[in-house]
């Protein structure tokens, strides 16, 4: 049977604001790098990132330096802190109950995101969803590298993970699917899904969505 495929992006969709973004204000608090210097560098990349100009092997590396000495308990020690004091409130309710739909309507249900499987894994396990395609991380001999692993789900690369992902999932495809999404990052991919939906998009994505006949909505309160 050929199900439907609904996709979602997490940051600034699905929560109210940016994971990746989150977790250096996180650091900051837990006074595990210096603020102003850490805040500034956060603050540069997000920016490039609202401007589709981001590199994303440099930002990775800038997230995971603080804790490259960290083992795997560690990490999901500091990891746990985290969704619990600063994700878990991002997420939207409006955001949950519209994954459970599709959840409830057959749809198969994906979060797709540019933010690494670290930080994304249990958010994605708040929405209960299918399957999460995020930026995963090298770790050698228990330490993250800094380095990412595979294609980034980024931009082009969120399609190209996808399309990988696709290959091995007979039963799904582009052509039965939605899409939700907030950037003008994910155009490559909206504008390769069935259906693609704007959720509170940013002002290029506002602009493409109107000129292209694609849904507008929001799910903030």
């Amino acid at each position: 049977m050929i199900r439907r495929l609904a996709l979602f992006d997490l940051d600034n969709t699905l929560l109210a604001g940016d994971s990746d973004k989150a977790w250096g204000e996180f650091l900051i608090s837990k006074h595990l790098v210096d603020e102003d210097t850490y805040r500034a560098q956060n603050n540069g990349f997000y920016q490039h990132y609202l401007e589709g100009v981001l590199d994303i092997h440099a930002y990775v590396k800038f997230t995971l330096s603080p804790i490259l000495d960290y083992n795997k308990q560690q990490r999901n020690s500091l990891l746990g802190e985290f969704i619990k004091e600063e994700a878990l409130p991002m997420i939207l309710g409006k955001g949950k109950q519209l994954v459970e739909r599709h959840r409830n309507a057959g749809d198969c249900c994906v979060i797709i995101t540019a933010t690494n499987a670290f930080i994304t894994e249990p958010i994605a396990e708040q929405f209960k969803v299918d399957q999460l395609l995020a930026t995963d991380l090298e770790i050698v001999n228990d330490r993250f590298t800094g380095n990412i692993t595979g294609i980034p789900c980024y931009r082009e690369g969120k399609l190209e993970r996808l399309e990988q992902w696709l290959g091995l999932n007979k039963y799904l495809a582009l052509d039965n699917s939605i899409f939700f999404s907030d950037s003008i990052n994910d155009i490559p991919l909206l504008e390769k899904v069935a259906e693609a939906v704007a959720v509170d998009p940013d002002e290029e994505l506002l602009q493409a969505s109107k000129e292209k006949g694609w849904q507008i909505i929001s799910l903030r309160n």
